[in-house]
């Protein structure tokens, strides 16, 4: 066996750990002598995009949990209801970093569940190569659900809140 066999045979040993355990993402380094190194990063999609959780407090960090994959007869009209990007109400992250509720740990947060906010105000923060970028409330509005928690990390057009 080759060199690159036995790396390809890695790869799928890798591969296959993944699938196994349901895991997204496997990174590996390995170096043995002068220019012998392999690099081996292997991830998965998801299937199903991770639902957000409605949070009207800071909570602490939490472990990752494996998602379930929706079969085809469960995808239906009144789940896509369910989706807080559909919600008029919406405001969605214009850039990927990380949310913060509140202006610094220990403050309390810009908004909660039932506030009412004006149109400009800050309703939260996203951090983003080292700059807090402050979210403005789109519209005046009562917050309906906060779905990011404190340090949570979004992506571009992620929700982050509702506003009724």
């Amino acid at each position: 066996m080759s060199k690159r066999d036995d790396d390809v045979a890695f790869i799928e040993a890798l591969a296959r750990i993944l699938a196994d355990n349901d895991l997204g993402e496997i990174e590996v380094a390995r170096e043995y002598g002068e220019d012998d190194s392999l690099e081996v990063r292997v991830s998965r999609q998801s299937a199903a995009a991770p639902a957000p959780v409605a949070m009207a407090a800071p909570a602490a960090p939490q472990a990752a949990v494996p998602q379930a994959v929706p079969s085809a007869s469960a995808a239906t009209a009144p789940a896509a209801a369910e989706d807080p990007a559909q919600d008029p109400g919406a405001v969605t992250s214009p850039m990927v970093g990380t949310a913060y509720l509140a202006p610094e740990p220990g403050a309390s947060n810009f908004v909660s569940v039932g506030d009412k906010v004006a149109e400009g105000q800050t309703i939260l923060i996203v951090e983003a190569m080292k700059t807090m970028n402050q979210i403005p409330a789109p519209r005046a509005g009562t917050v309906k659900r906060i779905l990011v928690a404190d340090g949570d990390p979004v992506e571009f057009g992620a929700p982050l809140v509702i506003l009724a």
